[in-house]
């Protein structure tokens, strides 16, 4: 059976985060700078809940006179991930970045970083080179304009990724609202989900009220908590 390049599952699915970093961020004006920590760390949790392989990467954040760490809230996600520093803006290149990818076994990358012009699209565009089905995150990534954001998105969509946004993913991840895959995205959700999470606390109000019962996307069993 062919796979589907268009389909994503918690078992196909390996996130990789580039240089996500305060003084990286400074850059990023295409998108407001709290929506984008707050989308990056709903990402981190939906990916950290259910499993999914996730590589870290920053781009010289040691060895100067200044240090640059990796967003705090995406290292208290990941206190046991390794955070791979890199020389260069090609994230792609690194051989330690590489081999982590690599490791997973898996072939469909879903990417976001700082920032999307440079960093995101050098490797976006050279994973595809290599023939990986790529998911390119467009709310958890950021441009120093809108203008070179935009382009960078239409580019890497010429190259054959694949634009998508972190809620989506979710929806793609645990489509089964009663399943207990949906159940451990429910903090995620909740948190970080805007809009989204003004749905999930009306219905918690009215299972608190005992209105109504407790629907399945919260009772599935072993429901995984990130703080």
């Amino acid at each position: 059976m062919t796979d589907n390049p268009n389909e994503l599952t918690i078992e196909n699915s390996v996130v990789v985060l580039i240089d996500h970093q305060p003084a990286v961020a400074f850059s990023v004006h295409s998108i407001d700078h709290t929506l984008l920590i707050n989308n990056v760390t709903g990402l981190s949790k939906a990916a950290k809940v259910l499993g999914i392989p996730t590589v870290l990467t920053t781009v010289g954040a040691f060895g100067s006179v200044l240090v640059d760490p990796i967003f705090k809230e995406i290292s208290d996600v990941f206190p046991e991930n390794p955070v791979i520093d890199r020389p260069s803006s090609h994230a792609w290149s690194h051989p330690d970045v590489r081999a982590a990818i690599d490791a997973t076994g898996r072939k469909k990358l879903i990417i976001a970083g700082l920032v999307t012009e440079v960093c995101v699209a050098q490797s976006v565009l050279a994973a595809r080179k290599e023939g990986y089905e790529v998911f390119f995150v467009s709310d958890c990534s950021g441009g120093v304009t809108k203008e070179a954001h935009d382009d960078a998105k239409v580019r890497m969509t010429m190259a054959g990724a694949k634009p998508i946004n972190w809620m989506a993913l979710t929806g793609e991840w645990a489509p089964g609202w009663a399943s207990p895959e949906r159940a451990k995205l429910t903090d995620a959700i909740v948190q970080h989900g805007s809009t989204a999470s003004l749905g999930t606390d009306y219905v918690l109000a009215q299972m608190t009220a005992g209105i109504v019962p407790t629907p399945g996307f919260l009772s599935a069993p072993d429901q995984a908590e990130v703080s």
